[in-house]
């Protein structure tokens, strides 16, 4: 999946619960402090982790695969 953030990073944990991936914030923490999470393509166990554009999450077989969002065009 393509998650697009609109600033600069979104920090690990708040990431995997936007994407539906978990159903709290607390459980998301869990799922990283126990080394379940890869950014691109190494273990990450820091709940914290800022996530910028351009990284790949691993999560339970789901990657999500991080964009910067892209501005409304004017009319």
């Amino acid at each position: 999946m393509i998650f697009q953030i609109r600033g600069e990073y979104i920090e690990l944990c708040s990431l995997l619960k936007a994407a539906n991936l978990v159903t709290s914030g607390g459980e998301g923490k869990m799922a990283v402090a126990e080394g379940l999470v890869t950014v691109d393509g190494e273990t990450e166990t820091r709940k914290r982790k800022k996530v910028r554009p351009g990284q790949v999450v691993v999560f339970r077989g789901e990657t999500i695969e991080v964009a910067a969002a892209t501005p409304p065009t004017s009319p």
